[in-house]
């Protein structure tokens, strides 16, 4: 499995409940512009609609080598491949709890382009502010602990 892009402000802006694996529903100049690592995952977005979930607001940048007179649309939808069991789960916890459903990275499996998304919950500021709290103080026990060694 290789790692393409992460999308670390999820993390910071949410805390993760549950994790799913989907497929994407990509064009030809996508896919290639994705395993050059021309994409971002800022300030994007899943969402349901239809029974379906799609992606929204990611970046693809268009690829250099392509087609010239095919339109590039670089933050269009795109749809997600989950199973129907999945999805009817992912409404049901949506409506239920008021998660939302953030992507956390794309990554290449077996040849093939694949999504980590998760079922999220919003932090409030002070979380925020305890995380950042957090990550100062295992950096600085590292820092210790590398003198002594």
């Amino acid at each position: 499995m290789k790692i393409i892009e992460k999308n670390k402000k999820a993390f910071f802006d949410y805390e993760i409940e549950e994790k799913y694996e989907a497929g994407i529903v990509l064009k030809g100049w996508e896919v290639k512009s994705i395993k050059a690592g021309d994409v971002s995952l800022k300030e994007s977005f899943c969402f349901v609609f239809g029974g379906e979930v799609f992606l929204k607001n990611a970046h693809i940048a268009p690829y250099k080598m392509g087609v010239a007179f095919e339109k590039q649309d670089s933050r269009q939808d795109r749809k997600l491949l989950l199973n129907k069991r999945e999805i009817n789960k992912l409404i049901g916890k949506i409506k239920e709890k008021g998660l939302t459903v953030v992507p956390l990275m794309i990554y290449l499996k077996n040849g093939r382009i694949k999504m980590e998304i998760a079922l999220a919950k919003g932090k409030k500021l002070f979380d925020k502010k305890q995380s950042i709290k957090e990550k100062d103080i295992k950096r600085d026990q590292e820092r210790e602990m590398s003198r002594y060694k």
